[in-house]
């Protein structure tokens, strides 16, 4: 096994990165890599029950891909670079064809990251897992210039709050997904009518989207105030996060259209919208908060950097618990 992931592995070198795979330990050149004065950020994640219906599926190449994002898209919203990877793939016993088609979806996301996959661990647990179950988890390391940690203490007023589109449901909300599909009897290969995938276990399956190499390109113009991924907790969590004290976000939700797969989850499982939009990214994977005066150049660099684009909300002074409010 080890000597599959070699090749599939150094595919995702990137400067800075030092060794093999096979050592004890993974090396990283922060100097080669072209930083002066670094501060270290650090990320791990898994990808939760989305992994039983890649399982179900039986479709392992994607869910690599989950892995990583999850764990990039965190380091980028502190004004860092992802720079390297390292993967734990855990099982009661292996199956090369499965875990080289998982650790192929993890190079996949690594390559779109510019990260490199430095390492990792494969461990076979008898009695711990049922047969053909499986579990990851990710770490992930980057940096950032001192100067250039994010977020910035100058939000204000008025500031103008950008949501980049989101994948489907990304990595988040699925422990909800699989009670919905239990009570409702749903079969994951039963046919999409709400999307363009062929049944809902595709659909579902969609990985997460990295915003890494956008996003990077929009932080070096030194414009960008704020950054948050909308994972778990959805918008009216994760935004809070980066605000300063006194400040909250207006968000109006009929400046994107939610894609279909929300609606009818919270049509199959009675959601409200609220509570839609507290478990669920709702179709907006990440946002950005920059000035008004910024915010046509910001916007411009991550159109032509690939990302949908969309102003959905505004930040206004609050002093109350409720701070992210959603506008019809």
């Amino acid at each position: 096994m080890v000597n599959k992931i070699k090749p599939i592995a150094s595919s995702t070198h990137r400067p800075g990165t030092l060794g093999k795979i096979g050592g004890f330990g993974g090396l990283f050149d922060l100097k080669a890599a072209g930083f002066i004065d670094p501060i270290l950020i650090s990320a791990t994640d898994g990808v939760g029950t989305k992994l039983k219906i890649a399982q179900e599926m039986g479709q392992h190449d994607s869910i690599g891909i989950d892995l990583v994002a999850m764990c990039v898209n965190d380091i980028i919203v502190q004004g860092g670079e992802p720079l390297f990877f390292l993967d734990y793939f855990a099982t009661g016993k292996l199956n090369n064809t499965e875990a080289a088609e998982v650790i192929k979806g993890i190079s996949e996301g690594c390559l779109q990251a510019d990260v490199s996959l430095l390492g990792g661990e494969t461990a076979e647990m008898p009695g711990l897992y049922e047969p053909g179950v499986y579990d990851l988890a990710g770490f992930c390391v980057g940096a950032v210039e001192r100067n250039n940690i994010l977020p910035s203490n100058d939000l204000k007023k008025n500031d103008v709050v950008i949501g980049l589109l989101s994948n489907g449901l990304h990595s988040n909300g699925f422990s909800l997904v699989h009670k919905i599909l239990e009570i409702k009897n749903i079969k994951i290969d039963h046919l999409s009518t709400f999307d363009d995938s062929a049944t809902i276990g595709e659909a579902l399956l969609k990985p997460t989207r990295i915003y890494v190499k956008s996003c990077l390109k929009a932080m070096k113009t030194g414009t960008v105030k704020a950054l948050a991924h909308i994972t778990g907790g959805g918008l009216l969590e994760n935004i809070p996060r980066i605000l300063s004290k006194g400040l909250g976000v207006d968000l109006y939700s009929k400046a994107w259209e939610i894609p279909e797969i929300f609606n009818w989850l919270a049509l199959s499982g009675n959601i409200t919208k609220k509570e839609l939009m507290r478990t669920f990214n709702c179709g907006i994977g990440m946002i950005l908060i920059t000035s008004p005066d910024h915010a046509s150049n910001i916007q411009q660099i991550l159109i032509e950097n690939g990302e949908t684009v969309i102003p959905i909300g505004e930040v206004v002074q609050r002093d109350d618990n409720e701070l992210v409010v959603i506008h019809d």
